[in-house]
């Protein structure tokens, strides 16, 4: 095949490797397309056309999905273009000069680590190759064991032993042994992980788990009054009266149905990110309404409040309120990752500190929305030995289901159940395994409520334990290739 043809082919395929489009068959067939591109072109030419393309594929993989300016998404994708394109440059430099078998681990190890670096930043871990083999659970089982970074690393290593055979296209026999090889591998992969899923099912008694949404914006009907107010400009005392006015009638609406849940047997209810507006003068009594409820009805209750100080700067409490059943504040949990940009610069943060209540249903802690989306936050989960997370979240129509689907990752890796109830998006719980236990589609239902069967009990996983040891290993990789004594002169391809 043509270098003009494997670039076209890629171009094609890139987009569908990723994000809103994703399919899992061509998350391994692009990055593969894309190194054999490399491979055959001139260094800069092949690695400036492979920047473009990554950087193109990517702002149609997540269209819509990061919440930025123009001007800022015109910096951001590019940055995430060069990142994508990082392990071809190091694949590029440092491969012709190893022997066929270390050479494959250059990209997939360059890829792994990038992808654990990027991870640190802003955005957590969106972008992540591993994301697109959302729903291939014997494969996913890896994630208890090394994390994201163990799955990217197996698509960029298949994609690695697939140029190796197509370099050995004169060589039929050799080539076969190789693709056996790495069908072998991914065969033991995915044997290991259904072995898992069919000998290892949660085992644990279940609680009935209740998670309501009510996100409304409308405070007041003037729009001009809710930009004052938002932007902790002056009100008249009948503009604040009436937006405060409209929150209690939401949090009156979520108690009610909060009620009503546990009266239908839940044990634990909690509401969605936000969805309980209250200016900072009424937080405590709407606090003391819910500690009123949770007494009532013997449940552990989780408010998610938005709670406005019209005074301070940043102004907004983005919490989960835990509520024991005999009323007391069990914890107040801060959003420790707020969206970067306008909900960064208005969000009042604390220590990001996950918080544990041991309870009759198991040891819970929780997290907010974007917070799921870092691993390194997640791992404080598995640190505490949870076993159910709750995660009230916000989304919107770009990122639904993805945003969702990104949660079932954490809860695989850290051994937990995790319940995300998410306004308009996709809720959905999943045990420790991955699998789905209850699902609501925000713009299907009418009563924006999700009933779930939790297991009790999570599971201590590897991964909980050691943290990022394989990102940190193929680093350690990737810096004794270099400095191998095979890389003092290319070795000759023939």
């Amino acid at each position: 095949m043509s270098r003009t043809a494997l670039l076209l082919a890629a171009a094609l395929v890139l987009p569908l490797a990723n994000g809103v489009n994703s399919i899992a068959i061509a998350a391994f067939l692009a990055p593969l397309l894309v190194l054999r591109f490399v491979r055959t072109s001139r260094p800069l030419p092949g690695l400036l056309a492979t920047f473009v393309l990554q950087t193109v594929a990517f702002a149609v993989q997540f269209r819509g999905m990061i919440p930025a300016p123009g001007a800022v998404l015109a910096i951001i994708i590019p940055l995430y273009g060069l990142g994508l394109t990082a392990p071809y440059i190091a694949d590029r430099w440092l491969a012709p000069r190893l022997s066929r078998w270390p050479a494959t681990l250059i990209f997939p190890c360059a890829w792994a680590a990038t992808e654990s670096l990027v991870s640190l930043l802003p955005y957590g871990s969106w972008g992540s190759a591993a994301y697109s083999l959302y729903g291939s659970l014997p494969l996913l089982q890896v994630l208890a064991v090394t994390g994201l970074w163990g799955v990217t690393f197996l698509i960029g290593w298949i994609a690695a032993i697939g140029n190796h055979a197509w370099e050995l296209a004169d060589a039929p026999a050799k080539a076969l042994r190789t693709v056996g090889v790495a069908a072998s591998v991914l065969a033991a992969i995915a044997l290991g992980g259904g072995a898992r899923l069919a000998l290892f099912p949660p085992p644990a008694p279940t609680v009935r788990i209740a998670s309501l949404s009510r996100m409304e914006l409308s405070l007041h009907p003037d729009p001009r009054v809710l930009s004052r107010f938002y932007s902790q400009r002056s009100l008249t005392a009948n503009e604040l009266s009436t937006i405060r006015a409209r929150a209690a009638t939401i949090s009156d609406d979520l108690l009610a149905r909060t009620e009503s849940e546990a009266s239908a047997g839940a044990r634990i209810v909690f509401w969605g990110e936000a969805n309980a507006p209250v200016v900072a003068e009424d937080e405590a009594a709407l606090i003391q309404q819910g500690a009123a409820t949770a007494r009532r009805s013997g449940i552990y209750l989780g408010m998610g409040l938005a709670g406005w100080h019209r005074d301070t700067v940043p102004q907004l409490a983005n919490k989960l309120v835990l509520l024991a059943p005999d009323g007391t504040v069990a914890w107040e949990f801060y959003k420790a990752h707020p969206i970067p940009g306008s909900e960064a610069a208005m969000s009042i943060t604390r220590d990001g500190k996950l918080q544990l209540l041991e309870t009759p249903y198991g040891r819970l802690t929780s997290v907010i929305c974007f917070d799921a989306d870092s691993p390194q936050l997640l791992a404080q989960a598995g640190k505490l030995r949870a076993d159910i997370v709750l995660d009230p979240s916000n989304d919107w129509k770009a990122i639904d289901p993805w945003h969702t689907q990104m949660a079932s990752f954490r809860a695989i890796e850290q051994g937990v159940s995790i319940v995300r109830q998410a306004s308009y998006g996709l809720s959905a719980a999943f045990d420790y395994q991955g699998h789905v236990l209850a699902s609501m589609d925000h713009y299907l239902a009418t009563d924006h409520v999700m009933v779930s069967q939790v297991p009790t009990h999570g599971v201590r996983t590897l991964y909980a334990m050691f943290g990022d040891w394989f990102a940190w290993m193929c680093l350690a990789m990737l810096a004794a290739l270099t400095t191998w004594r095979g890389l003092r002169s290319p070795v000759p391809r023939t």
